[in-house]
């Protein structure tokens, strides 16, 4: 059977990793001739507006799906009348929206941070008073791992900070803003679901993680301290989110933990990077549950391997010396085959082990 998948970067090369020994062939369509995936799997180089591709990319397949939430949704619409797509449009359309993504949190009993949208410099003005400072500026389409927002500080220069936020992001991004207040989190945390065509539901261990600059520098799973309360509570959301959407697949939801009550900052209708962990970590990593789920096949464990713990480490703007990783025991490397640049994830490494102290010692090594 052959899994279809828009986009061709690490995620989609990662799904056809996964599928390999599952008798499952994998075929990309992405802009780019150099996206990694291409190296595991057959790439098709199109727009993703280009008819004759996606029927090229569609032709045979067993089901479509889609690795990271900026694909067009009208190439995904285009496809529901020609193939099997998993997940639903819908999710997509939702998540390339911060302000109808926080809307359907609101509607589904959700906690989330005050938010207000707008348009213009006067809205953003009404916005970011009526929200208060400290707040963020967000874009309210594209924008990722930190780009796309500006964080606004109180104080006597804030009416001039706020005008040159409009103009910084109307110039590089479209579709309007939206003010976030800020939250007094006391951490960040991730919590990965998957749902199958019947509508069976499987709920990974809560991850919590740090970001630098934006992006995501480290994951550890489980949470440490977590209380079954508080995985519950998340596994509820997660449950609500995939049942409204009658999703199929993983959803990534992210989260900030306030004193263990949990608000919902974003959902990511995909493989998410905070679940790389799973690929050795889990019984069934997040990659081949996906694959069970859009395929109809019975969904994997999301158990933890054998009572261990994991941390993952991002390997952002330059890969270190392979000897160098692969030199400390329980180290697990994914280079992704990409070309260095600053602030480009260009691989991660996964420690597993069965003491959360020495699995996060080693991986501390590797951000030293």
């Amino acid at each position: 059977m052959i899994t279809a998948v828009l986009g061709g970067g690490q995620l989609a090369r990662m799904l056809a990793l996964a599928g390999a020994p599952l008798g499952l062939r994998t075929r990309c369509l992405d802009p780019s001739a150099d996206a990694v995936a291409g190296h595991v799997c057959e790439l098709l180089v199109a727009d993703y507006d280009d008819v004759a591709a996606l029927g090229r990319l569609a032709d045979g397949a067993a089901v479509c799906t889609f690795e990271f939430e900026n694909v067009p949704v009208a190439a995904t619409e285009w496809l529901t009348e020609h193939a099997t797509v998993h997940p639903h449009p819908r999710a997509l359309g939702i998540g390339q929206d911060r302000v109808q993504e926080k809307q359907l949190f609101q509607r589904l009993g959700i906690g989330v941070a005050r938010f207000e949208a707008a348009d213009t410099l006067e809205e953003l003005r009404q916005a970011v008073a009526t929200v208060g400072a400290p707040c963020i500026v967000k874009t309210r389409r594209l924008g990722y791992d930190g780009r796309g927002q500006v964080r606004l500080q109180p104080g006597d220069d804030l009416a001039q900070t706020i005008d040159a936020a409009y103009a910084s992001l109307t110039d590089n991004y479209h579709g309007g803003l939206v003010v976030e207040g800020m939250v007094p989190f006391d951490r960040e945390l991730s919590v990965l679901a998957v749902r199958s065509r019947s509508g069976e539901i499987a709920c990974y261990p809560l991850v919590e993680n740090e970001h630098e600059g934006g992006i995501l520098r480290r994951s550890r799973a489980p949470a440490p301290n977590l209380s079954p309360e508080v995985q519950a509570k998340a596994a509820q959301i997660a449950a609500t989110l995939l049942n409204e959407l009658d999703y199929v697949g993983v959803l990534a939801i992210e989260l900030f933990d306030v004193g263990g009550t949990l608000l919902a900052n974003e959902m990511a209708p995909r493989v998410h990077n905070s679940g790389h962990w799973t690929i050795e970590g889990s019984v069934c990593s997040q990659f081949e549950n996906h694959l069970r789920a859009v395929h109809g096949l019975p969904l994997g464990s999301t158990e933890m391997v054998q009572g261990s713990v994991a941390t993952m480490i991002n390997l952002i703007g330059e890969m270190p010396e392979s000897d160098q990783l692969l030199s400390l025991p329980g180290v697990h490397v994914h280079d992704y085959g990409k070309s260095p640049r600053p602030n480009r994830k260009l691989g991660h490494a996964t420690v597993v082990g069965q003491d959360r102290a020495e699995v996060d010692a080693l991986a501390g090594r590797i951000l030293d």
